[in-house]
């Protein structure tokens, strides 16, 4: 899923292309991506953007009339831009926004369809869209800390509610702990105040250093390559590499659809954390620490 570092180059290349744009057609080509009814669709031709705003995981494209465009990608839905006169690409699109300038679309990999698009009338209703998160670079430690402390999860959970703190997901969250040096299922009731300085620190340093480095690969062009796997993360996506610092193979958790990726030298003192479905199947036979591993391997 997008997160904020790539939502933001996101958000920076639509606003130059799109502000004083007028939205002449939207060309809706699966149904099931709209998720509002009322205003009707047809409503926004011919009005002019007048801004794009992110807001959470989200990016809201305002117009004329105080009507948004507001979308949420989900994991696996991206957006490709096409300026006036070249065409669009054959793969298949979600919807299609044509401006005077050239064409916005989403497209969404996979078979799982999970995006959404809202079309929303008022601040009121665009402020419903918003989960509440705390925007992490624009807040003091003191508001840091207390969104950590207002409710007992694992550091990995609280990273990425996004009621307690915006735009952090699966991957800048493997990479916010692993700069801090915490181990992603550390309690935030277990925090000393060191360590969530530390884990302030490093979530606003890992953001802005991903955002300049998305900024630089875009090279001012719309970003193509948004993806969650970047071959210079530190651990995300990086089992079984090792770790940057202390050259320690990646671990990783994983549950559902989702998974952690962390170094136990680093972030947990050499104490592997159970796999939930591998530990159970291993039971005993499952190793406990870096030691335990070495000596299986």
């Amino acid at each position: 899923m997008p997160e904020l570092p790539d939502l933001t180059v996101y958000l920076e290349a639509l606003a130059q292309r799109l502000v004083g744009e007028s939205l002449e057609r939207v060309r809706l080509l699966a149904p099931f991506l709209l998720r509002t009814a009322v205003p009707p669709l047809d409503c926004v031709h011919g009005r002019r953007v007048t801004e794009v705003r992110r807001i959470g995981k989200r990016l809201a494209i305002g117009l004329e009339g105080d009507l948004w465009l507001v979308f949420h990608l989900m994991i696996a839905g991206r957006l490709h831009w096409f300026p006036r006169g070249s065409a669009p690409s054959k793969r298949a699109s979600l919807v299609r926004l044509e401006f005077g300038n050239g064409t916005l679309t989403l497209t969404e990999a996979g078979t799982k369809r999970r995006a959404a698009l809202h079309l929303l009338q008022g601040e009121q209703e665009l402020r419903r869209q918003d989960p509440g998160g705390l925007e992490v670079l624009q807040s003091s430690l003191a508001q840091f800390a207390e969104r950590l402390r207002r409710e007992n999860h694992t550091l990995k959970r609280a990273l990425t509610d996004p009621r307690l703190l915006s735009g952090i997901g699966n991957a800048y969250s493997d990479e916010i702990l692993h700069a801090a040096r915490l181990s992603p299922m550390l309690l935030t009731s277990r925090l000393d105040d060191a360590q969530l300085a530390r884990l302030y620190d490093a979530a606003r340093a890992q953001l802005q250093l991903w955002t300049e480095r998305l900024r630089c690969l875009a090279g001012g062009e719309f970003p193509e390559k948004v993806t969650a796997f970047r071959d210079d993360m530190s651990v995300h996506g990086r089992f079984r590499q090792p770790c940057p610092v202390c050259a320690t193979p990646v671990q990783r958790i994983r549950y559902a659809d989702n998974e952690t990726n962390y170094c136990a030298r680093c972030q947990t003192g050499g104490r592997l954390l159970a796999d939930r479905a591998l530990s159970r199947l291993l039971k005993q036979d499952w190793p406990r620490s870096l030691d335990a591993l070495d000596r299986q391997s």
